[in-house]
């Protein structure tokens, strides 16, 4: 009678807790941006916790999370790029500001009537954060005595412990500054000056007070890398017009073009040479991975560097003085998120090898492989540091969220493991599985297939197929490494809960599966050749025996939405409603926009390639368009602007489609607040329940 009666209550709670509320879902708070001190005894990382963004610590040996400042406010104020003072014993950050497009107005989504700036704040554990002065990217000082950071484009300086800030020095007119790098010794400072169609990399020297340029061209040179002894600087030189060309990938597919080269100069007086250049064909393009700087001077002087030579994102290294690179990663895989020790003779990176759809952690050294894997499993892991002789990370699962945690030896540690709420809904979410279906010209295409807890056999549901944006993403297994992404799962979960079966799909243009994938021949404006793989989702939907054929609809964000219109203009007979937030709707009126600009500088203007774009959009196939749609946008968006869905509704209107709008006045693209989020995913929910 007892064993009944607990089989009886284990049934009753796994019932209840089938059943969980969009807010729950998306109630555990996203870390980001994981840094370890000089020295590796510490981390620190930021918390979005439910649009209330905070620093948080963990120091060894215990490794527990402290929350650092104390930010309560779901007001769309972002923090980003943390760096830590060189004693470790202070985080400088940059709080407000839009940190994706920098240098633009400050969003202002809560619309609070007094204004917002940017500021560049320092916080020490146990005190309150202090203003050091408005700007952006901040860099910290090894002498920990001053913060070099951006403001209006020039490079600005302020004292650490206090004081006025000032500009560095007095550029010419319309020269912008970046990737401000000090020296070891913090005597100088190296940092990108963009001139429009060329850089220099340039060296300010701060006792003298003098400003000098390494080997100056008429190419595009960038990511400073300093030498151990501060005497010469790596960078990297990328040739002025020699931009891809299509080869075998076709318009739009930038598979190769003039190499990009890396050169040393020697910081006394500028001279430079060429030390190593990328083979014609893959790789000749320089494609960046996620790491602070491109290029690193390592150990045994060696400098570290991401290429393609093989069709995808590796890690190799050559000798200052010459010669051919060691590839340190080989496989057919992508390294993604790379940092480097202190000591510069290891690198530790996330990758997709043998899953290629999740992320592990791996190391190797700098000098040469191969790598030794430091996690493995179900789970996902990415963002690695060095710190107290292990490796931190951020991990997550199909059901658990995201953390913070450090993996010493076998043992790996949740850094704040109570941060997640006491609510948070994990055994009631489903573990999505991979699928590879076949695009509609027959390329294969992976995918994620979340199924409804109680769907039963022989039973049909609605379904839907979910589109990332970028396109440059790839949707994972378990929960995202990108906060608008990580939304995104859950909002996808949130919808199997309520009996749809659900199909991310990672079409193609997009990363994770190598060069050619990623420049798909056509995509895009120049095709539009993923809308196969949004037609062959629907197909593989319909061949299925629990999907009910003629409830299918589609949603997705950014190119998205793009391919969420290009569906239900081209497609209306397989999609029977879409949810677009913030689509392109219009490729030509972004390449009319470049061609203005082209022919200002004297440059040829392509008519056919805006042709091709029109003609790649949904606007131009808008008459074929019969399902209802809900579009979403807000009206500061800085990355797909608001005039894309102005002109989609005229269009819409005049072909009498149905449509609703969800507009979110002064929100950006990634939508700031939490509760813009809640707002937008409650209206698609609420859309799909009564249109599809």
């Amino acid at each position: 009678m007892r064993r009944l009666l607990l089989a009886t209550l284990l049934c009753a709670s796994l019932a209840g807790a089938a059943s969980f509320t969009l807010e729950q879902v998306l109630s555990a708070p996203f870390p980001s941006e994981l840094i370890a001190a000089p020295g590796g005894g510490k981390v620190a990382w930021l918390l979005n916790e439910r649009g209330a963004r905070n620093i948080w610590v963990a120091s060894a040996p215990e490794w527990k999370g402290v929350r650092v400042t104390h930010y309560t406010q779901d007001d769309g104020t972002d923090i980003g790029q943390l760096h830590w003072t060189a004693d470790a014993r202070a985080v400088v950050y940059t709080r407000g500001g839009d940190l994706e497009f920098l240098g633009r107005p400050d969003p202002n989504p809560s619309t609070n009537t007094a204004g917002t700036e940017q500021d560049i704040m320092i916080v020490v554990p146990g005190e309150a954060p202090r203003k050091i002065a408005e700007g952006h990217t901040p860099e910290v000082s090894p002498k920990g005595d001053r913060v070099v950071f951006l403001r209006g484009g020039q490079l600005w300086v302020a004292p650490l412990a206090g004081g006025n800030a000032e500009m560095l020095f007095h550029p010419r007119s319309g020269v912008t500054s970046a990737n401000p790098v000090f020296s070891p010794d913090g005597s100088k400072l190296a940092f990108v000056s963009e001139r429009v169609n060329h850089s220099f990399i340039a060296v300010y020297d701060f006792a003298a007070r003098t400003l000098s340029y390494m080997d100056p061209s008429v190419d595009r040179d960038s990511n400073p890398a300093w030498s151990p002894d501060g005497r010469q600087i790596a960078f990297m030189r990328v040739l002025s017009g020699g931009g891809g060309r299509g080869g075998a990938g076709g318009p739009g597919g930038r598979r190769e073009g003039e190499p990009w080269t890396i050169r040393v100069a020697t910081v006394a007086d500028g001279t430079g040479r060429q030390i190593w250049r990328a083979d014609p064909g893959p790789g000749s393009l320089f494609h960046p991975i996620v790491m602070e700087h491109q290029l690193v001077w390592g150990a045994g002087d060696r400098i570290l560097f991401p290429w393609e030579k093989d069709g995808w994102a590796h890690l190799y290294s050559v000798a200052v003085e010459g010669g051919r690179a060691t590839l340190l990663t080989p496989g057919e895989f992508e390294v993604e998120h790379v940092s480097v020790s202190d000591d510069g003779k290891e690198a530790v990176f996330s990758s997709n090898q043998d899953d290629i759809d999740r992320r592990h952690i791996w190391r190797v050294s700098i000098a040469g492989g191969p790598p030794t894997q430091v996690t493995k499993g179900d789970a996902l892991e990415w963002s690695p540091v060095f710190a107290g002789g292990g490796v931190a990370f951020i991990h997550a699962g199909a059901r658990r969220p995201a953390q913070a945690a450090i993996h010493t030896g076998s043992d790996t540690k949740d850094l704040a493991p109570d941060s997640i709420p006491a609510d948070f809904p994990v055994n009631a979410l489903v573990v999505p599985k991979q699928v590879i279906y076949s695009g509609s010209d027959g390329m294969p295409i992976h995918g994620q297939l979340f199924l409804p807890a109680d769907l039963k056999p022989g039973e049909k549901r609605k379904a839907l197929v979910f589109m990332h944006g970028g396109s440059r993403r790839q949707m994972l297994l378990g929960w995202h490494y990108m906060d608008y992404y990580n939304n995104a799962y859950g909002m996808n979960q949130y919808l199997a809960s309520q009996g749809y079966i659900v199909l991310s799909i990672n079409y193609r243009s997009g990363i994770g599966y190598g060069l050619n994938f990623r420049e798909a021949i056509n995509y895009g404006a120049s095709g539009a050749s993923e809308y196969h793989d949004v037609e062959g989702a629907a197909l593989y939907l319909r061949s299925r025996p629990d999907v009910d054929a003629a409830h299918i609809g589609l949603w997705g964000g950014s190119y998205g939405g793009y391919l969420t219109a290009m569906g239900l203009a081209r497609g209306s007979e397989l999609f029977a409603a879409g949810v677009d937030f913030h689509g392109v709707h219009d490729w030509s009126s972004r390449q009319r926009t470049a061609a203005m600009a082209m022919a200002a500088g004297g440059a040829p203007v392509d008519n056919d390639a805006t042709r091709t774009a029109f003609e790649s959009s949904p606007i131009a196939s808008v008459r074929t368009w019969k399902s209802p749609v809900l579009l979403i946008h807000g009206d500061d968006d800085r990355n797909v602007d608001f005039s894309q869905t102005v002109e989609l509704v005229a269009a819409l209107r005049r072909q009498h489609v149905y449509f609703e709008q969800v507009v979110i006045p002064d929100e950006i693209h990634g939508f700031l607040r939490h509760a813009s989020w809640l707002k937008a995913y409650h209206a698609t929910a609420d859309f799909f329940g009564r249109k599809l």
